[in-house]
């Protein structure tokens, strides 16, 4: 029988801790701040960015919404992002993706104060993280919300066989350096390898983050797999679905995360955690 990974359930627990954190805070009367950007009215991306606002209010968060026509200018939203990184209230920026075409999305990330990149998208703390350095600086929140499910499970990763599905910025790329980090040894394989399949058999944890409904399934593991299925897609009934098909009673899957209550919990928890890691950081305080 394969276990389920609750994501839902380690969220919920990181979300208690993140408010304690935010509670100890105030006291001291600091106030951790984080400010989303929003261009357009793609509803995924509205319904991704209310579920941030109110999760920030839980959580006693100071948050901000600059909502901005699509007809935003690339000047009009870089001057938007310089006001921020120079907001005392704000430690954590936010630009919600995708933005309009005509909008050079890497220069916006660039323009983010790296101590305020809260999604860990610049340059400087991708650069970091690859370079595996110490200190204090943001790493992209899907990815590091994975690596707290897998601690929580006690998923040892030292030495283990890790496939990576999908190469994005978002989650692949992050997801391989976080990995060799933590010593694994790791392939990351995409649209361009031939039979993925030949790689993931021989995989101790399989990380899927292709968007592409059931392009996994049970044969594609091998005995005692650990399946992470980031995948967000709507299957033949129109129900939210991940990129792995499996059974209840799969005879090679050992561990998975559903969708939804999987991966998904965790990013907006892991997002709010580091808002406030951030906050610590700019002020010296705890970590």
């Amino acid at each position: 029988m394969v276990q389920l990974i609750n994501g839902k359930k380690v969220a919920n627990d990181l979300n208690l801790e993140t408010k304690k954190r935010v509670i100890r805070l105030k006291k001291q009367d600091v106030t951790p701040g984080l400010a989303v950007v929003i261009v357009g009215d793609d509803p995924a991306s509205q319904r991704y960015v209310r579920s941030k606002e109110k999760k920030a209010k839980e959580l006693g968060i100071f948050s901000i919404k600059r909502a901005l026509p699509e007809s935003v200018t690339q000047s009009e939203l870089v001057q938007i992002v310089k006001d921020l990184n120079h907001d005392d209230r704000i430690n954590g920026i936010l630009v919600q993706s995708p933005l309009p075409d005509h909008i050079d999305e890497e220069q916006i990330i660039a323009t983010i104060d790296p101590k305020k990149d809260v999604d860990g998208f610049h340059p400087v703390n991708v650069g970091k993280l690859f370079l595996n350095l110490k200190g204090h600086y943001p790493v992209a929140c899907t990815p590091k919300g994975i690596m707290t499910l897998l601690a929580k499970y006690k998923i040892n990763l030292d030495g283990k066989n890790i496939v990576v599905v999908g190469r994005s910025s978002i989650v692949g790329k992050p997801m391989l350096a976080l990995m060799l980090n933590a010593d694994a040894t790791v392939i990351d394989v995409h649209s361009h390898t031939d039979d993925i399949s030949k790689y993931t058999k021989h995989a101790d944890i399989v990380i899927s983050a292709v968007g592409k409904y059931a392009i996994l399934n049970d044969d594609d593991f091998k005995p005692g797999a650990v399946v992470i299925d980031v995948g967000q897609n709507m299957d033949e009934n129109g129900k939210l679905a991940g990129d792995v098909a499996y059974k209840a009673k799969s005879d090679n899957i050992e561990f998975i995360t559903p969708v939804p209550g999987g991966v998904g919990p965790m990013t907006i928890a892991t997002l709010m955690q580091q808002t406030v890691d951030m906050c610590e950081w700019s002020k010296k305080i705890g970590k």
